[in-house]
C-alpha cells in the first residue's frame, strides 16, 4: 500500500460547490495541484496494472472521501480521459449535490430495471466527466450492490469510459463497501490524520484483504 500524493488541505464536507469542487473552480490553487499530483500517481499505478474501476472509501465517516472522489474525477477528466463518477453511497448520497444534478433517476434505477444507463447518467459541466448519481434510496442497499446486475453494469461502462470512480460509504460502517471493494479492480483509502485512529486503519486494511480487494494506495486528507 503506497501513499498516492501530498497531504490534501481543504475545507471539505461543505455545501459550497466552489470549495467542494476546488479542482474545477480554483484550478490554480495549491490543493488543485495536489489533486493533479495524486491523479498522476494513480495513472502510473493503475495503467501498469490495468486498473480502471477504482473504489474510493475510508475507514470511518467524515474523512473526506466523497470530496476526494469528486475532485479526482474532475482532475482526471481535465486531461484526455473519459471518466464516470458513480455515487454508490446509497444510504447517504452526495454527488448530485456536488455536481448540481437531479437524483430522481440513478444507479438504483438501473439496478432495479426501471431506467436505462443513458437515462441515468448525467453529463457534468466538466467536459469528459459524467456522473451517475445514486438514485432513490433503496430499502436493502447491500442486496442491490451484490447483484449480478451491478457487475454487468460495470463491464458495460468500461466499454465507454477510460476510468470509473466509485464513491462509497465508509468501509467499517456498513456491508455495502465490502461488496463494492470485492467488485472493483482497485481501492483507494482516504484517511484524515486527525480522525483516522490506527486501529481503525488496520481493521480497514484487514477487511479489504479478506474480500481480496486490491489496495492501490492511500490519500491523506487534512481538513
Amino acid at each position: 500500500m503506497i501513499q498516492l500524493g501530498l497531504r490534501l488541505k481543504s475545507n471539505q464536507k461543505i455545501v459550497d460547490r466552489k470549495k467542494s469542487l476546488i479542482a474545477y473552480f480554483t484550478p490554480d490553487s495549491v490543493v488543485s495541484e495536489q489533486y493533479r499530483s495524486v491523479k498522476a500517481n494513480i495513472y502510473f499505478t493503475c495503467r501498469n496494472q490495468n486498473i480502471r474501476t477504482i473504489l474510493i472509501t475510508s475507514p470511518s465517516g467524515g474523512e473526506g472521501k466523497s470530496t476526494t472522489a469528486a475532485n479526482l474525477a474532475v482532475s482526471m477528466a481535465q486531461q484526455s480521459e473519459r471518466v464516470l463518477l458513480i455515487d454508490a453511497n446509497l444510504r447517504n448520497p452526495s454527488a448530485h449535490l456536488t455536481f448540481k444534478i437531479q437524483n430522481t433517476i440513478g444507479l438504483t434505477s438501473i439496478l432495479n430495471g426501471v431506467a436505462s444507463i443513458a437515462d441515468a447518467i448525467h453529463k457534468s459541466e466538466i467536459g469528459r466527466l459524467d456522473v451517475l448519481p445514486s438514485g432513490p434510496v433503496p430499502i436493502f442497499p447491500s442486496e442491490l450492490l451484490a447483484s449480478k446486475g451491478f457487475i454487468e453494469l460495470q463491464a458495460k461502462l468500461l466499454g465507454t469510459y477510460d476510468y470509473v470512480l466509485i464513491d462509497s460509504p465508509s468501509l467499517l460502517e456498513v456491508a455495502d463497501t465490502k461488496i463494492l471493494a470485492s467488485h472493483s479492480e482497485g481501492v483507494i483509502l482516504v484517511l484524515n490524520p486527525a480522525k483516522s485512529k490506527l486501529d481503525r486503519v488496520r481493521e480497514a486494511r484487514r477487511v479489504l484483504e479478506i474480500v481480496n480487494a486490491h489496495i492501490v494506495g492511500v490519500i491523506l486528507n487534512e481538513k
